[in-house]
């Protein structure tokens, strides 16, 4: 038997989601959780990585998309009281032991797409061009 994923979405899929558990083997589990983010989300939320980098300065220097994305995502963890966790690095240096954007939830990406969104208005980041692209309608 082949790993199986079903979206809840109706009666049928139901159906087939128990279905598949009774004739899984003894030995598997089953996990039930909230559909982690959209391809589009992903979509959007680098496009504005990349025009926070090409606009922005954080500490008087410039940033990398990836840098930006460990700012933003350590900023609305703190934002939305999940707090952060600073631990010392195997080498001595400090790591911010962060959430994974690739394992939030659709609704904690939007809330971060909007944390973002919100940001860069307030910080005179243009965002147009990246909403657009990726069908993102959010007033900014």
């Amino acid at each position: 038997m082949e790993k199986q994923v079903f979206q809840l979405s109706h009666v049928v899929a139901r159906r087939n989601a128990a279905n598949a558990v009774m004739a899984a083997p003894a030995d598997w589990r089953v996990e039930i959780k909230p559909r982690t983010r959209s391809s589009d989300q992903n979509a959007l939320l680098h496009a504005l990585f990349g025009e926070v980098a090409k606009h922005a300065t954080w500490g008087g220097r410039k940033m990398t998309a990836i840098q930006w994305k460990v700012l933003f995502i350590s900023g609305h963890a703190q934002a939305t009281g999940l707090g952060s966790d600073m631990v010392p690095g195997l080498e001595g240096e400090f790591v911010n032991v962060r959430e994974s954007s690739a394992h939030m939830s659709v609704a904690r990406m939007t809330s971060l797409i909007e944390y973002i969104l919100a940001w860069c208005a307030q910080n005179g980041i243009d965002t147009h061009q990246a909403r657009v692209r990726y069908g993102h309608e959010v007033e900014a």
